[in-house]
């Protein structure tokens, strides 16, 4: 079996609701990914809030001892309740700068269950992932099944040829908590030497 170098995974970025979600399982897979994160030595990059899941990700892992960066436009800093205890916080003019930051911030991306905005945040990296523009691990965190939805949907954009070679799309999937870190460094070690970054000026321009 290959080597897999954990140090290729510092930071994560979780995409995550503002709300808590009508399941307690939602709740509970933020707070484990959180002490996950912790326990792992991995920064947590998330948008910035302290309701929802998003604050209780960024709770639990500075409840673990585990560093945060949070990123918010200025516009939600009321909205969704800034959490003013974090290592880093990045307040931005707009959602354009947010999301450029986080994706620059970031070596991973993972998304808990949200709404439309999660969904966007999600869908976009998907979107550079499938253009080339990045090799960074993508993981859907399919807590009781809750993006069972997008996955037929995606299924029936391969089956309709909307996917299709040479922009397939490689998304992971956990159904629990405890397998999230060690398939985003598997993930990660399996991308190709060099093809993980962005340059920051082709970022903004996305």
């Amino acid at each position: 079996m290959d080597q897999i170098n954990t140090d290729q995974i510092k930071t994560v970025c979780v995409y995550c609701g503002s709300g808590p979600g009508s399941n307690p399982r939602f709740v509970e897979a933020a707070q484990a990914l959180g002490k996950a994160f912790a326990e792992n030595n991995i920064r947590l990059v998330y948008g910035g809030g302290s309701v929802g899941l998003m604050g209780e990700i960024a709770k639990s892992t500075l409840d673990h001892g585990g560093l945060v960066t949070g990123i918010i436009p200025d516009f939600l800093r009321s909205r969704e309740h800034m959490l003013t205890h974090v290592q880093e916080m990045i307040v931005t003019p707009d959602m354009h700068e947010r999301k450029r930051l986080m994706f620059e911030h970031s070596d991973a991306f993972v998304a808990l269950p949200g709404g439309v905005g999660t969904l966007e945040e999600l869908v976009e990296q998907i979107t550079w992932q499938q253009l080339g523009r990045h090799t960074k691990p993508v993981l859907l965190a399919n807590i009781d099944g809750f993006w069972e939805p997008l996955f037929a949907l995606l299924a029936h954009m391969r089956e309709t040829k909307f996917i299709r070679p040479p922009f397939e799309i490689d998304i992971l999937k956990a159904e629990q908590v405890e397998d999230i870190v060690p398939r985003l460094r598997a993930a990660a070690a399996r991308a190709p030497a060099g093809a993980k970054e962005m340059a920051p000026e082709l970022a903004r321009k996305l």
